[in-house]
C-alpha cells in the first residue's frame, strides 16, 4: 500500500512517488535504500521497514 514504519522517529510514513514519501509530521523523505531513508529537512537518516518498490502495491 506504500506505508512504511520511520523506526527512528517512531512515524509513519507513506510513499508519494518511487524514491519519496511523507512521514506522519509532514516532513518529507528520500529512500536510500530498502531500510534506510534521509529526511530532507534535517538529513538525518532514518532505519525504516521495508520500503517496497513494487509500484502495484498502490
Amino acid at each position: 500500500m506504500g506505508i512504511f514504519f520511520d523506526y527512528t522517529d517512531g512515524d509513519y510514513c507513506m510513499r508519494t512517488s518511487d524514491n519519496t514519501a511523507m512521514d506522519s509530521d509532514g516532513n518529507y523523505m528520500m529512500r536510500m535504500s530498502d531500510n534506510m531513508a534521509m529526511d530532507m529537512e534535517s538529513g538525518e537518516l532514518h532505519i525504516t521497514s521495508s520500503w517496497d518498490n513494487d509500484e502495484d502495491d498502490w
